[in-house]
């Protein structure tokens, strides 16, 4: 029977057990290395939990004391290393404070075909080229609150497995289903299973989000685009509706993540 094994390490910069979960700060780095890596890291147990109950496998866990009886409790029999040490000894290998006491290293499933994902799908929210992990965290988590059934990530969009992603969405990035898509192929690959391309953004012809959604068609791929410019000329060319949000009090545009929301609530009025 697999077990989790226990380790106490008194020291941790320079332990090679530990590399995995040093210098974390370093994002540049981060988002060389996890992918490669096949690795994530999943911080706080809550997380832990999700990334779990999600089918995912760990290879071993930061943690602090106090904390231990819960990792426990959460793998169960799996088998991975649970590395127990001091609070300044988790600050000194991350670079940071792990103020929730738990980190996991995450073994990275394998992301499913986009064909496959949309295929039972009504709304899927599509995230070009966003480069905040914690604006795709935010994403995600508002796909999990507001009905979409999936999100599509173009290739140079920010890693939704990202420790800072993960976080922000409360680890909703393991329940909504999700995977990477050709981006500008993933175009014809949406028309053709039957998606409507509505793309958020301000311009002259554009219609605004209530009106879209009292007439929405039955499958919709929202289209929104990188944080500052926002979608490519291409996207706005290829979109069979342009859907602006309309503002007041001198705003031009609220936050990608903050309107991802706005706009999945309004669309998803059209069930009832």
């Amino acid at each position: 029977m697999a077990v989790p094994e226990i380790v106490r390490v008194a020291s941790g910069q320079d332990d090679p057990r530990l590399a995995d979960y040093a210098n974390l700060t370093d994002v540049a780095l981060r988002r060389r290395l996890e992918p490669a890596g096949g690795l994530y890291l999943a911080e706080g147990l809550k997380v832990l939990r999700r990334a779990l109950a999600a089918g995912h496998a760990p290879r071993s866990v930061l943690t602090r004391q106090r904390d231990v009886d819960g990792v426990l409790d959460a793998l169960g029999e799996r088998e991975a290393t649970v590395f127990v040490g001091a609070p300044e000894l988790l600050q000194g290998v991350t670079g940071f404070d792990v103020h929730r006491g738990v980190l996991a290293a995450m073994h990275r499933p394998a992301l499913p075909d986009p064909s496959d994902l949309i295929a039972g799908a009504r709304t899927v929210l599509v995230l070009e080229d966003l480069v905040e992990h914690t604006n795709v965290g935010a994403a995600f988590r508002s796909a999990a609150a507001l009905g979409a059934d999936a999100v599509l990530v173009t290739p140079r969009c920010a890693d939704p497995l990202y420790r800072r992603s993960v976080k922000v969405s409360m680890g909703t990035v393991f329940q909504v289903p999700w995977t990477r898509i050709g981006w500008p192929e993933g175009y014809a690959l949406l028309r053709a299973a039957g998606f409507h391309l509505s793309a958020l953004a301000l311009a002259e012809d554009s219609v605004e989000l209530d009106e879209f959604a009292a007439r929405a068609p039955a499958r919709i791929a929202l289209l929104l685009g990188t944080e500052g410019d926002g979608l490519s000329r291409r996207a706005l060319g290829e979109a069979d509706t342009i859907v602006r949000i309309e503002m007041a009090g001198g705003v031009d545009s609220l936050n990608v993540a903050a309107a991802s929301a706005v706009a999945l609530h309004a669309i998803r009025r059209r069930a009832s």
